[in-house]
């Protein structure tokens, strides 16, 4: 019995282990499954109020993947009450990335600080963190495999992830990911007191250049009854940037 007790407890570690390591790379393999040097976006932002008003915005999105590390500009276009807030990110591998945003009202460039991660970004409901959650390093959460489920009528991958640094603004992450794309179609966020506090659905995609491309998703904050959808209306990939747009000079004058 003792002998038959071993094999099933090693067998099981095994297992464990076996799916330990698929999630690692089923989460890398759907954060880096569109290959691409830079991505070009206009994008309408509906913000939807807990009594069901809304107000829209238009903003332009520029990324670059050059040399391995991700920089990114988000510009505000419409309405003219955050018209030119420009808002710039650059990772900085093993360090915390470094982040920006001009205001037009204020005249001048702010330094974002990695403790104001979990604020709100520009009166949405995704904060700083959120806005680059989709190029997070998977080897900043340890991933385990929950189980399969059908999500939208695909059957998904469910990968729970917990930050390694205690102070990140979430306590884990809960993702269903298609097994035949690999896309994640639905996020959940839960706070430090294991609250679900926001979900982000991806809810169309399309073939853009090859590649399958999320181009409607909603991002919703449980807790407060309000959400965000992301319609995407225009979107390239490796179109040209000039280097200049990822400066802080770029978020100042609005001129690479």
């Amino acid at each position: 019995m003792k002998g038959s007790l071993a094999i099933l407890l090693i067998g099981l570690m095994g297992t464990l282990g076996l799916w330990a390591e698929s999630a690692d790379q089923i989460v890398a393999h759907s954060r880096n499954r569109i290959q691409k040097n830079t991505v070009s976006t206009r994008a309408k932002m509906i913000i939807s109020a807990k009594d069901g008003s809304t107000t829209e915005r238009l903003v332009d999105q520029y990324s670059s993947y050059a040399g391995g590390r991700t920089r990114t500009v988000v510009i505000f276009q419409k309405p003219p009450s955050v018209a030119g807030t420009r808002f710039l990110t650059i990772e900085n591998p093993g360090k915390d990335d470094d982040r920006w945003i001009f205001l037009p009202s204020l005249g001048k460039i702010r330094r974002i600080s990695g403790g104001e991660g979990s604020n709100s970004f520009v009166g949405t409901d995704f904060s700083y963190d959120d806005i680059s959650s989709t190029d997070r390093k998977v080897d900043l959460d340890n991933h385990t495999m929950l189980k399969q489920e059908d999500y939208q009528g695909k059957t998904c991958y469910v990968i729970q992830s917990i930050p390694k640094d205690a102070a990140y603004q979430y306590s884990k992450m809960i993702s269903w990911i298609d097994i035949k794309t690999l896309v994640a179609y639905k996020l959940e966020l839960y706070d430090h007191q294991d609250r679900l506090v926001k979900v982000m659905e991806v809810q169309d995609l399309k073939d853009i250049q090859g590649r399958l491309t999320p181009t409607l998703s909603k991002m919703s904050s449980v807790q407060n009854g309000t959400s965000t959808t992301l319609s995407v209306e225009i979107l390239k990939y490796d179109d040209p940037i000039p280097e200049g747009v990822f400066t802080t000079r770029f978020l100042e004058t609005g001129r690479p």
